[in-house]
């Protein structure tokens, strides 16, 4: 069985992100989902509008994705990938060069972007985030 894992915050779920799951899903047999906690996002200086068991429940409930773990740190992904017997990682490819170290662990997929939608977009239209965010 081939595994793929990803991460992010999964705020406020919109069309790039299910983009985002489905290609992902479709490079490997199983795709784990690590999605920021609240904690580390106030680490990070973000916040999300939805709590971190509600991103969770909603991505747990999308056809894609078949496992959901819980991000804390910057620094538990070669543990993630190694524990969870991974074969590819993938991001967007906003971080592209990011997770290079990684690729002595399995192979590392940086997937285009969804043009003109992203959570932080949402959230300067709704006025719940200034615009330079």
């Amino acid at each position: 069985m081939k595994k793929v894992i990803t991460y992010g915050t999964f705020d406020l779920l919109h069309k790039g992100h299910i983009r985002l799951l489905k290609r992902a899903s479709e490079l490997g047999d199983h795709l784990t989902v690590c999605v920021s906690t609240d904690e580390f996002n106030a680490q990070k200086g973000k916040h999300a509008y939805t709590s971190y068991e509600d991103r969770k429940y909603i991505l747990q409930a999308i056809r894609y994705v078949d496992e959901v773990l819980p991000e804390k740190n910057w620094d538990q992904k070669i543990s993630d990938v190694i524990d969870n017997d991974i074969d590819v990682f993938v991001m967007g490819d906003d971080w592209r060069g990011q997770f290079d170290f990684l690729k002595d662990y399995c192979e590392v997929i940086y997937l285009p972007r969804t043009e003109g939608v992203s959570s932080t977009k949402i959230k300067h239209d709704l006025g719940l985030q200034p615009k330079d965010k």
